[in-house]
């Protein structure tokens, strides 16, 4: 398994292991990085090991996936803005959970860790893909090269987590590669459909769903996240885009985007990705 990495300097450190001139950190501070996040669960559930997984160990997911959601997402901005050190406890943190846990899936028989690195990497990639795709299509200005880059960048991510470097994509290209060998091992299994469903409609208190805006506005960004799915993806789950073409749907994200840049900057995104923006506005010490 991939060691941690350690012995960088104060400045490094500070900076984290992306920076504030890398493409990973335009994607992972842009108001689309919500639709990119759950159109990743939604792609992460079709691998049967990979659910199955999420399904036994991810306490409570059925009953109430919004502490998970929140674990995820907190990941993420940690591992991105974080300083070094805060990303290395993150990734120590989900590690030491991740090599206690396994089980064996019964629709294909396979034993597994939630830490085999196959499966690290196909959560790795689905993050990676929903959330560039999203942010291309919602109007975030990326260059075929710069978003070459960003692939690239998130490799250090995948190795952080256990994925050997060589393994993970670099490239956008061969994330796509990747995808069309793994779409034959892919299936809708009963553990998905769950999943489905609590993304698309999850739980909430009865004062919460009826006197409140929050469950069509839920709904609204799962079925936009749902519409952004590959093709392929859409089908396996049987819905081909609820409703939306995908010039609709880019249409749809795109005005979710400037809605969301006009609303003051703190109430984009988490206190952990400005925390990082902050801290490394700071002049270094002479």
């Amino acid at each position: 398994m991939t060691a941690l990495p350690s012995g960088w300097s104060a400045e490094e450190d500070r900076l984290g292991f992306f920076g504030p001139d890398s493409v990973s950190w335009r994607v992972h501070s842009d108001p689309s990085f919500s639709v990119g996040g759950l159109r990743a669960l939604l792609l992460q559930a079709l691998h049967p090991v990979a659910m199955d997984g999420v399904a036994r160990f991810s306490g409570g997911f059925r009953d109430e996936p919004w502490p998970r959601l929140i674990r995820t997402a907190t990941y993420v901005d940690t591992l991105t803005f974080g300083t070094r050190t805060e990303a290395v406890r993150a990734v120590a943190r989900v590690r030491g959970i991740h090599r206690r846990l396994g089980a064996t899936e019964e629709t294909t028989g396979r034993a597994y860790r939630v830490d085999d690195p196959d499966l690290l990497l196909w959560v790795h990639c689905c993050e990676v893909d929903s959330l560039l795709t999203v942010a291309r299509r919602a109007g975030v200005p990326l260059t075929d090269d710069e978003a070459d880059r960003y692939v690239a960048e998130q490799v250090t991510a995948a190795e952080l987590i256990g994925v050997e470097r060589v393994e993970a994509p670099a490239s956008v290209a061969a994330l796509a590669e990747y995808f069309e060998l793994m779409r034959p091992s892919l299936a809708v299994t009963s553990a998905a459909r769950d999943a489905y469903r609590l993304i698309v409609l999850p739980p909430m208190p009865t004062w919460v769903r009826y006197l409140t805006p929050a469950q069509g506005a839920w709904g609204g960004l799962a079925a936009l996240a749902v519409a952004l799915l590959p093709a392929w993806a859409r089908r396996m789950y049987s819905w081909p885009g609820l409703g939306l073409t995908d010039a609709a749907a880019t249409a749809a994200l795109k005005a979710f985007r400037q809605t969301m840049l006009r609303l003051p900057q703190r109430a984009r995104r988490s206190p952990i990705v400005w925390g990082g923006w902050d801290r490394v506005a700071e002049a270094p010490a002479a």
